[in-house]
């Protein structure tokens, strides 16, 4: 399925939405481009969705001027519907040697009852999450996989619940087949929401005095993973120090911001 020029048009946020940031070139003599294909927790989010905030929107704070984030990731996607709907493609025909293709999906896998979004974790997430690593190396572009961000979930005893069932398992096993750099961001993020406990966890989701979204974050949120996702970058060594910026600053929520939606 091809997209409409509109679907192409917000899929492929220029530099303002996409918070692109500009600076030296590499030594390459161009700068490089992050790409993130993935579904609404770490999409761009726009005015009438405020306060919800995607940790794409938050990444560009902790990166130097001499990348540029690209963020494709659309609410309500799967590996699969990502694919189906010429979402990677999209990314494919423009990603060029050197830049890096970073993938996190799990959430609309899950969904057993909506064939066009579900895989099963051991066989067609790994199928099409494999889409994604041979389209980027094909192009001289480094895959990156991330395990989906946690859910807030606790337990009667305040344990922070894990939500993915096997599909970070799957991923972290294509990663070793593969040879690909894994962010563990299910394992981090769990462990983080574990840390902060089930009231305090409350700031860093969509909670407002009209809704209690345990899925999506507000800009702490969006912060705080944002954060976990270039520290991870960083440990993997898929970015280098002198790429990384503000790890441990404080980064003001009043950075953030919805822009108008594409009409």
């Amino acid at each position: 399925m091809s997209l409409t020029r509109r679907q192409v048009s917000v899929a492929g946020l220029g530099a303002p939405l996409a918070l692109a940031l500009t600076g030296p070139a590499e030594a390459s003599g161009r700068r490089r481009t992050l790409y993130i294909a993935g579904d609404s927790t770490a999409a761009q989010k726009y005015a009438d969705a405020a306060p919800e905030t995607g940790w794409g929107m938050a990444l560009p704070f902790l990166l130097h001027r001499h990348l540029t984030v690209d963020n494709h990731a659309v609410n309500g996607r799967s590996s699969k519907s990502f694919v189906d709907e010429g979402r990677l493609e999209v990314i494919l025909s423009s990603i060029r040697p050197g830049d890096l293709l970073l993938v996190q999906f799990a959430h609309n896998d899950e969904k057993t009852a909506d064939p066009s979004r579900h895989t099963e974790p051991w066989t067609t997430y790994q199928r099409y999450l494999r889409l994604y690593v041979d389209g980027a190396r094909a192009r001289g572009a480094r895959p990156v996989l991330a395990t989906a961000v946690e859910r807030r979930r606790f337990d009667a005893d305040g344990r922070a619940v894990p939500s993915h069932g096997e599909y970070p398992a799957a991923m972290r096993a294509l990663a070793r087949e593969e040879r690909v750099p894994l962010l563990d961001v299910q394992a981090l993020s769990l462990a983080l929401w574990q840390e902060l406990g089930a009231e305090k966890t409350k700031t860093y989701f969509n909670w407002t005095a009209t809704e209690q979204d345990n899925t999506h974050f507000n800009p702490p949120g969006a912060i705080a993973v944002a954060r976990l996702v270039a520290r991870e970058l960083l440990r993997t060594r898929v970015l280098a120090p002198r790429d990384v910026r503000r790890l441990d600053d404080r980064i003001p929520e009043s950075w953030i911001t919805w822009p108008e939606s594409v009409a």
